[in-house]
């Protein structure tokens, strides 16, 4: 089986933008607004452990259909429902073409 897999448009009944956060040369954060659309949002919450072992308190997740920053490390915030939440892990799960399915961001 290759191929691309249906992506379920029917769970995408959240608005969300999602902001990227970077350095610029003056050392200052800049922002870019990289997606602006429906998602599917899991407000379920859970813990974790980060790099340094400590226990992280992840209070969502957020998928997004295909890949909404190619080739990039997706770093910043997510604004959902008015409250802003800061991305703490990105994934980017394949089809079997190899094609990105979906972006999944668990939120601080």
């Amino acid at each position: 089986m290759r191929g691309k897999l249906p992506f379920p448009t029917w769970i995408l009944n959240t608005p969300i933008k999602v902001y990227q956060t970077e350095l610029s040369e003056d050392q200052g954060p800049v922002e870019e607004l990289i997606f602006d659309g429906l998602c599917c949002y899991d407000e379920k919450m859970r813990q974790t452990l980060d790099k340094e072992r400590r226990l992280v308190t992840l209070s969502g997740k957020v998928i997004i259909q295909g890949d909404i920053n190619p080739d990039k490390l997706i770093e910043g915030y997510v604004v959902v429902g008015g409250a802003q939440r800061s991305i703490f892990r990105s994934a980017r799960p394949h089809n079997p073409d190899g094609s990105i399915f979906s972006t999944e961001l668990e939120l601080n």
